[in-house]
């Protein structure tokens, strides 16, 4: 009996310390990711040459959308047949495409309202994954519930871009932050269930890691934009 229970004890531990390896990696990709970003669109944004060159032009900058769109589809389809290395190569290309095209937003919003709401950003961010870490409750529901006012969100974005309506444009945006924040919770506890699972390889691991760290970075991203709709102060 003793050595059952010595011999569950030690599984236990060895799925915690897999769990916890896996999702730090998770979070340094996360973070190294949103470094970038930061980094590119701060750069582009100070470069007269490059900010024209994607504000002057439509077909730049929805290029570039549609760019990151396709690399975020390949990636997550291919992520099996993908090596490690073409896997990071090909999620930090898309982080430098999402700093072009966010440089934008230093063009609106003045640089203390974005610092600010970036700050506001990373600690509820930080907060909701906390929780959809340690909770014992199951977040299915909520994940579900999330994915489909994503989908009325990203409906209600297309038809008020016509309508131009101001009441539509605040309940998408709050309705926006409820649904990342509760996506934030849900993708954690999600990432931390693979993790108690195990990997075939060190490899496999590392490529699960970076496809964690892109979801956890849209949600954090996400989040970020509708946050400044609230709280950025516009030039």
């Amino acid at each position: 009996m003793e050595n059952q229970v010595s011999t569950r004890t030690k599984d236990q531990l060895g799925i915690k310390s897999h769990q916890a390896l896996f999702i730090t990696k998770v979070y340094n990709w996360m973070a190294l990711a949103l470094l970038v970003t930061g980094l590119v669109a701060y750069f582009t944004a100070t470069s007269p040459s490059l900010i024209n060159a994607i504000v002057s032009s439509k077909l730049v900058f929805f290029g570039l959308l549609i760019g990151e769109l396709l690399l975020v589809i390949y990636l997550t389809s291919a992520i099996n047949r993908l090596s490690q290395n073409m896997a990071i190569t090909v999620f930090m290309v898309y982080s430098i495409l999402n700093g072009l095209t966010m440089s934008v937003i230093f063009l609106v919003y003045t640089s203390s309202s974005i610092s600010t709401t970036f700050l506001v950003t990373a600690g509820t961010f930080g907060a909701m994954s906390l929780y959809g870490y340690y909770t014992k409750k199951d977040l299915t529901s909520i994940g579900n519930m999330a994915m489909m006012a994503l989908i009325g969100i990203i409906i209600a974005s297309i038809v008020n871009i016509f309508l131009q309506n101001e009441m539509m444009y605040w309940i998408i945006t709050y309705l926006g932050v409820a649904v990342f924040v509760g996506l934030t919770a849900y993708d954690t506890q999600k990432l931390k269930e693979i993790g108690s699972r195990g990997f075939a390889n060190e490899e496999g691991m590392e490529k699960m890691s970076i496809l964690g760290a892109l979801t956890l970075y849209l949600d954090f991203i996400n989040l970020f934009l509708f946050l400044l709709r609230i709280f950025g102060g516009r030039k």
